[in-house]
């Protein structure tokens, strides 16, 4: 983190933004999950009039590497707090994982550098490189019984997928998989 000499006009009115901002309600759909979580837009509407109130302003851009700088800056004295997300994006190539990065990178950061109440957040597809396959899943060792079909394991396997806490090989060692349950398996990551 990174930030001017001195922060005591930037607390001040981060302290009365944080007096003034509302919970940041979930109105996003996971469908992997079935759960809810508070889109980027959603985020940026809610802090849009108390940031403006409190003569903050923020501003994030992508960086190198993957990153995200987020900055937020008290307009009348110029103090500033930044801070920069690192998101591994597995292809980079691929401009959805790069995008699905980028949006997660920045829901993230603003919660974090301006303090908003947001609940547990699953949303995180794409996001980031997952383990090598040899990592120890002591979760899906329960399984190990069961190897012979995903179907009762399908929910936790695609979730850890997604969360990137296996890959793909580990998965293809661990159960028997259809070409088209493969397919959709590879959604995930």
């Amino acid at each position: 983190m990174n930030k001017s000499t001195t922060i005591t006009h930037l607390a001040t009115a981060l302290l009365k933004f944080q007096a003034n901002v509302d919970k940041i309600k979930k109105d996003a759909n996971n469908p992997f999950f079935k759960s809810k979580y508070a889109s980027l837009s959603n985020i940026l509407d809610t802090i849009q009039a108390p940031l403006l109130a409190s003569g903050l302003v923020i501003s994030q851009m992508p960086t190198d590497n993957n990153g995200l700088n987020t900055i937020v800056i008290h307009a009348e004295s110029g103090e500033f707090m930044e801070s920069t997300y690192i998101m591994p994006v597995k292809d980079i190539n691929n401009p959805q994982a790069v995008g699905s990065s980028l949006t997660y990178a920045r829901r993230y950061a603003l919660a974090g550098i301006l303090g908003l109440n947001i609940d547990e957040d699953d949303d995180a597809n794409k996001a980031s490189t997952p383990p090598p396959a040899n990592a120890e899943l002591p979760w899906l060792n329960k399984y190990e019984k069961d190897k012979a079909t995903i179907t009762k394991q399908w929910t936790d396997v695609a979730g850890a997928l997604t969360a990137h806490k296996c890959d793909i090989d580990y998965v293809l060692a661990k159960y028997k998989v259809s070409k088209e349950l493969l397919t959709e398996l590879k959604s995930f990551i």
